[in-house]
């Protein structure tokens, strides 16, 4: 599929009903054309198997949904062909939505967390959403085991940053942190380090989710601020 196929394809696609939808969850400075993300998954390998990739990496996207199946497509290739495209795609990123898609894409970074720490160190002291696609890489392929103080000191350094989607980031990745491991993370959140936006909404992101016990629930209240 070249890129020609790939509009004419995407247009095909357009449900006016869910660009609407869309439209408000999304804040974006793209056109929302209101095509579904699975679709766009699909374009993503229909893409990569035609051998149009670099081509299509090298157009100027014109909408939501080719910046997204952009970041699809690169997350999809291998680990030493997405690392040379990423520093310059994160720029792209204007939403929550474009970032989430990309990082939970990104499988191959599993293979290689020590590796990629060092992006998403450089990530993370960057603007708003280049410092949201480190925390949601972290929060898709980091809260093992091995990396759970990683996440904590990461979580850390920018704990005090403003910007709104940094820190629904840091307190949705502490949520995940303590749904996995909720004895480590007791531990984060008792120690106070959180300002009391974040710690709270962490807490209320722990408390929607059906993995935690109802007891935990009910004693993290005694950590609101």
């Amino acid at each position: 599929m070249d890129y020609q196929d790939f509009r004419l394809k995407l247009t095909a696609l357009i449900d006016d009903d869910y660009r609407d939808f869309a439209k408000k969850g999304t804040i974006t400075d793209y056109p929302l054309l209101g095509v579904r993300i699975p679709h766009l998954r699909e374009f993503a390998k229909e893409i990569i198997k035609s051998g149009h990739a670099a081509d299509f990496l090298k157009r100027n996207p014109q909408s939501f949904e080719e910046v997204t199946t952009q970041g699809i497509v690169i997350a999809s290739l291998p680990y030493e062909q997405m690392w040379q495209y990423l520093p310059s795609f994160v720029l792209k990123i204007d939403n929550w939505c474009t970032c989430d898609v990309f990082c939970n894409s990104l499988k191959s970074v599993r293979r290689h967390r020590a590796d990629f720490l060092d992006q998403i160190d450089a990530l993370l002291v960057g603007p708003e959403f280049s410092t949201r696609t480190a925390l949601v890489c972290l929060l898709c392929h980091y809260v093992v085991s091995d990396y759970l103080a990683v996440v904590y000191d990461r979580i850390t350094e920018v704990k005090d940053r403003e910007e709104y989607y940094v820190k629904m980031a840091v307190a949705w990745l502490t949520a995940e942190c303590f749904i996995k491991f909720p004895e480590e993370t007791w531990g984060f959140l008792r120690s106070g380090i959180l300002p009391k936006w974040t710690q709270n909404k962490a807490i209320s992101k722990i408390r929607d989710s059906y993995r935690v016990p109802e007891e935990a629930k009910s004693a993290l209240l005694t950590l609101r601020k």
